[in-house]
């Protein structure tokens, strides 16, 4: 019973293109009448195929009672499935014979448009008398020609006689000569036809407008072909098997126009032979559309079972072509949708801003942008029209998953400038392992399985379900999700499924295309001797003592950063002025310890420098009468660096005193770059600041240069106040001049490890940084390249190389977990599933009644009160806050005016829609940021940044990172209230000067 099973498993995808399902279900006892109306529900759906694999899953699936298998067997062969039952008895064709029939299979599709041209009735007879149509079959066909008319018929006889045993072709052709075809039958046999013109008039009649019938498609040329040579001459001169070799695209969606690039031979062809011929018609007589999208064999396999509509989670490798085959099926989608007449739109979210100008250019934009309306969104956009309104005149859209889930936002609260779920119809989800708990996919998720719950209960009461669209994820690894046992890691894959509401996570095994990078591990030796470092430790030793400080772990370490980090806040909060600003100092030469230990001490130099520089400058206002207050500890924190300064700066001009890992860099870089004929990496590092110096050190050292390094940072875009963030445009830039060989090395932080397209290198550099398990995939899947390496550089005794361990059995423990699921049984899958999605909708309804019942016990603006971090000082009431587009928290009165100062804004200056950032505000009294000079329609807001204040409620002191950790309603910003105000203060202005 198994061996039958497994040879069904094992002839599956021939079987699935070779069973007429309807009469075959008829003749199946065993199988239970529920899955029968299950079966013929996707066949009027979905079509031959899926309804095939569904009967299939049904028949294995059981019940199988005894002399089950000969009684499907027979049931093919009384269908009129002979073919299929060759198959399922182990009786199949030889090699020879079975490729001579898919050539036959395949020239019936390759001369479709000629076929349909015949008298289906008399064919469909003669066929039938010949035993090669049964007499349900001629039924159909006969009734499709009458309601439908002949070419419905036409194709419907030609797909179902293709399913016939071997040795259809001779009478199928014996039978075109009868009809009198003999037009058909010479193009069949690759004979020249007596008229030039005979039915490749037809052929190219619906495609005149795209060339002249005279010229036939010039991919259909070969390179000996003489220029006016027919296609049909061709086609009799290299035989009826060598011009099937010509890798010409048989689906049925290839345009005639671009016929040259797919595999003739790819499995897809044998799949979906005539099911969507009006889509292939349509878009011969549409003309040129732009690049043709080819799909290697393991692309397509792991697509289908999103163009059969099934929501999917596609995993494969960094480089491998995840993206592509996104654009095909979103190409597919569109032309099934409007070959039906029904609109169909595709948003592709994305996690990063320049991921959608990315998605734009390579992929959507260039493959799509000639047939469909493509339009890009996120932050950076400078669109004079509102979102909706580029969702409703475009058929794809590449946005920020945050800029879709606002608009439902807006949606939901009745705003007109809001779009709803039942408006996409194909949503792709890139980096979809990001779909977890707490983030943007999710929440864009959860909306999507609360409508999918509620058109469940729709139905029930036989009401119409609002409409959702078709799921794809795309991701290079799911991750385990920091599980520690084999159970926990399927739980965190199912999870991610059921999140994603996916039938299925398709992967799939490359072979050689596969191929890993080699690995290695470099520990470099701890320093003999680090007077900088003990310099750094005796001054943060003199500030524990200052400020009673008596800390638990070893200066820079990460646990001492998370100590003064909470020394921090908490003193804050206690309005210890002292230790807060102590803790602030420590948190500065923590870092600069991490930097001498990862980059050049003179480095970390600069960067302490430059720290202290900034923190005089706040005490300075040149248009002040008076200077901005110094405490004696801030007095003492500045006489301390500047009683080191010098020596720091002496020792940091010694290189035997540097650390031995960025020897071992140097090293590891020279080799590789003077080793190679052709260079081209990246090196991954942990912060803006490591990468930037990193690349200085590069540039400066003529070592580098004689071996050919061409450096260059890239960074992130996100705002900080250490380093100026990179824009959009700077990145471009960069990445434009790698992949053009300009530049040849990449000092990155972890914005270059997932979803950035960077050209394949062959160096790939891992610089003591180690994160998860999904990190180390993406970082090594850049190495890409033959012969590509992929370099862990560490700090003996740091832990990074035991870290790296870790993240290889995760990686392992993730590759089970996703086989484990992909075998479920499917009942135990959707159960898992649909236990995971109820979970997931329950935890929402509960987040959102507590956030509800928060929002109701919120108090007046006027109950909270917001002092200065640092000085303590008295800023505000709630009260005088007010919100500018749900966002920006400003306070425009006249007292707040006088509390602050304005300074040049150093970092980045944003222009965003219709506000920009002038400068930063901070305080009069300490010099303590507190946000920024806002013009907002004209007018200048002061926008207060949360986390530059401590925040008293009944008598306690609070920190937040964000306003929306503070349930508090503060009321819109009145723009015209406001602005006539202003208005008034000008005017009087004006009057005392004439007066």
């Amino acid at each position: 019973m198994e061996e039958d099973v497994h040879r069904i498993e094992l002839f599956r995808n021939r079987l699935r293109t070779l069973i007429v399902v309807e009469p075959v279900l008829d003749l199946l006892d065993f199988v239970p009448d529920e899955d029968k109306q299950r079966i013929r529900a996707t066949l009027t759906q979905k079509g031959d195929i899926c309804a095939a694999d569904a009967l299939l899953d049904a028949v294995i699936r059981g019940p199988r009672p005894p002399g089950w298998f000969v009684g499907f067997v027979a049931a093919l062969e009384t269908a009129g499935c002979g073919h299929a039952a060759k198959y399922a008895a182990n009786e199949p064709p030889s090699a020879a014979l079975e490729a001579e029939n898919d050539n036959c299979v395949r020239l019936i599709n390759l001369l479709q448009l000629s076929l349909v041209q015949m008298k289906t009735r008399d064919v469909c007879h003669r066929c039938h008398d010949r035993g090669r149509l049964t007499d349900e079959d001629r039924q159909n066909i006969l009734a499709e020609l009458d309601n439908r008319g002949p070419i419905s018929g036409a194709r419907l006889l030609l797909r179902r006689i293709m399913r016939n045993e071997i040795g259809w072709f001779s009478d199928f052709l014996d039978i075109l000569r009868e009809t009198e075809h003999m037009g058909l039958v010479r193009e069949l046999q690759g004979e020249p036809l007596a008229d030039p013109g005979e039915h490749l008039t037809n052929v190219y009649s619906e495609s005149a407008s795209l060339r002249d019938v005279s010229d036939p498609p010039a991919d259909l040329k070969t390179e000996a072909q003489p220029e006016g040579e027919d296609v049909t001459t061709n086609l009799r001169r290299d035989s009826l098997y060598s011009s099937m070799d010509t890798g010409l695209d048989m689906s049925p969606n290839a345009s005639l126009a671009s016929v040259s690039d797919m595999d003739l031979y790819s499995e897809l062809q044998d799949n979906q032979s005539m099911e969507n011929l009006d889509c292939s018609m349509s878009e011969c007589s549409k003309g040129p559309e732009g690049p043709d999208i080819v799909l290697h064999d393991y692309q397509m396999e792991v697509a289908r079972p999103a163009l059969d509509g099934n929501n999917i989670i596609v995993c494969l490798p960094t480089g491998s072509g995840k993206t592509r085959v996104a654009v095909y099926i979103t190409k597919q989608h569109l032309d099934g949708r409007s070959s039906r007449g029904q609109p169909g739109k595709v948003v592709v979210l994305v996690n990063k801003v320049p991921l959608v100008d990315q998605h734009y250019s390579t992929e959507f934009g260039r493959f799509l942008k000639h047939r469909y309306k493509v339009e890009r969104v996120s932050g950076n956009s400078q669109l004079k029209i509102s979102f909706p309104e580029v969702i409703r005149k475009n058929d794809i859209i590449i946005c920020t998953a945050q800029i879709l889930e606002n608009s439902f936002s807006s949606a939901r609260g009745g705003h007109e400038d809001g779009i709803r779920l039942s408006d996409i119809t194909l949503m792709v989800i890139d980096e979809c392992h990001h779909t977890q708990k707490g983030g943007v996919y999710n929440n864009i998720m959860i909306r999507y399985l609360k409508q999918k719950h509620r058109n469940v209960q729709l139905q029930k009461e036989q009401k119409k379900p609002v409409n959702i669209p078709q799921i794809l994820g795309l991701t290079a690894s799911p991750g385990v999700g920091g599980a520690r046992t084999q159970q926990k890691a399927e739980e965190h894959i199912l999870r991610i499924c059921a999140n994603l509401d996916a039938v299925a996570i398709e992967t799939k095994e490359l072979g050689k295309e596969a191929k890993d990078p080699f690995k290695r591990i470099q520990s470099a030796a701890e320093r003999k001797e680090d007077p900088f470092g003990d310099v750094i430790k005796g001054i943060m030793e003199e500030i524990h003592n200052h400020a009673d400080l008596k800390p638990l772990c070893d200066p820079g370490t990460q646990n001492y950063e998370q100590w003064v980090v909470q020394k921090e806040q908490n003193a804050a909060k206690e309005e210890n002025q002292k230790v807060r600003v102590c803790a602030e100092h420590l948190r500065q030469y923590n870092e600069a310890l991490h930097q001498s230990n990862t980059i050049r001490m003179s480095d970390a130099f600069s960067f302490l420098n430059k720290f202290h520089a900034e923190e005089l400058k706040k005490k300075y206002d040149p248009e002040a009468e008076e200077s901005i207050q110094i405490t004696d500890t801030e007095r003492f924190l500045f006489a301390l660096f500047k009683g080191k300064k010098e020596k720091l700066q002496d020792l940091a001009k010694h290189p035997e005193y540097e650390n031995n890992s960025l020897t071992l860099l140097r090293e590891t870089i020279l080799k590789e770059f003077m080793g190679r004929e052709e260079a081209r990496g990246i090196i991954f590092t942990k912060t803006r600041l490591s990468a930037i110096a990193l690349n200085q050190w590069i540039s400066e050292n003529k070592k580098f240069e004689a071996c050919g390094v061409r450096a260059s940072h890239l960074i992130g875009g996100g705002d900080q106040s250490v380093v100026k963030p990179m824009t959009s445009a700077e990145q471009k830039d960069i990445l434009n001049k790698f992949r053009l060989g300009d530049i040849n090395l990449l000092i990155a932080t972890t914005v270059a490890e997932e979803g950035l397209d960077i050209k394949e290198c062959n160096v790939v550099i891992r610089y003591g940084l180690v994160t998860n398990e999904i990190a180390m995939i993406q970082a090594r899947g850049r190495g890409r390249a033959e012969d590509s390496s992929y370099t862990l550089v560490e700090m003996e005794g740091s832990g990074v190389a035991e870290r790296e361990s870790v993240n290889e059995y995760r990686e392992k423990m993730m590759s089970r977990a996703i086989q484990r699921v992909q075998k479920l049984p499917r009942a135990d899958y959707e159960k898992k599933v649909k236990e995971f999605q109820m979970q997931a909708i329950m935890e929402d309804r509960v987040r959102t009644k507590k956030k509800q019942q928060k929002s109701m016990k919120t108090e007046h603006p006027s109950k909270v009160r917001f002092s200065c971090r640092q000085c303590c000082a008295a800023v505000c009431s709630g009260q005088d806050i007010a919100i500018i587009e749900n966002m920006h928290h400003v306070n425009v009165t006249p007292q707040f005016r006088e509390l602050f100062l304005v300074r040049e804004n150093t970092s980045l200056q944003e222009r965003l829609l219709d506000y920009e950032v002038n400068g930063v505000i901070a305080c009069k009294k300490c010099g303590q940021r507190w946000g920024s000079m806002m013009l907002y329609g004209g007018i200048e807001c002061p926008c207060l940044h949360i986390k530059n204040f401590v925040v008293t409620y009944n008598k306690k002191n609070k920190v937040f990172s964000k306003w929306n950790e503070l349930a508090i309603r503060f009321p819109a910003f009145d723009y015209v209230e406001h602005a006539q105000l202003v208005g008034q203060e000008d005017e009087d202005e004006e009057e005392e000067e004439t007066e």
